[in-house]
């Protein structure tokens, strides 16, 4: 097995973490729009699962920075500046990403789940592209 199949089997783990991450923010939000929870406490677990999105998503750039996957970087880069820009540009006197005074304003939460669906989605095409490539990495035997 080569660095390439290794490359890509941390890459399909990390892919399907990320991927059950965003089915667990667009259930969790649908609960808030359901009021099966209360804004605070969706808030609190959303926020806590930010961070480890952002920095998944930066490694798994990174990595594919590093080995000189330049199209998978190039397709896979823009979610995870993105994310990181949000991270950078929220406002310092809020608790997190997600902040329960004004997640019912201005319609947040649509947005919110929109965007949740919208990496649900991507995640879910680059878990099969990640998939595709780890399996031809390891039968090509690099």
């Amino acid at each position: 097995m080569g660095p390439d199949g290794l490359l890509f089997i941390f890459c399909l783990i990390d892919e399907a973490m990320l991927l059950f991450l965003a089915v667990y923010f667009v259930i969790t939000l649908s609960d808030l729009e359901c009021d099966y929870l209360n804004a605070r406490t969706c808030c609190e677990r959303l926020n806590f699962w930010v961070l480890p999105e952002v920095i998944a998503h930066d490694v798994l750039v990174l990595f594919l920075l590093l080995t000189g996957h330049w199209i998978l970087f190039i397709l896979y880069a823009p979610l995870s500046l993105w994310l990181t820009y949000k991270i950078v540009m929220k406002p310092s006197g809020d608790i997190g990403m997600f902040d329960p005074t004004e997640i019912h304003n201005r319609q947040q939460l649509k947005n919110y789940m929109r965007e949740s669906l919208i990496r649900l989605g991507i995640h879910l095409i680059f878990f099969f592209i990640f998939l595709y490539w780890m399996i031809y990495s390891l039968v090509k035997g690099e």
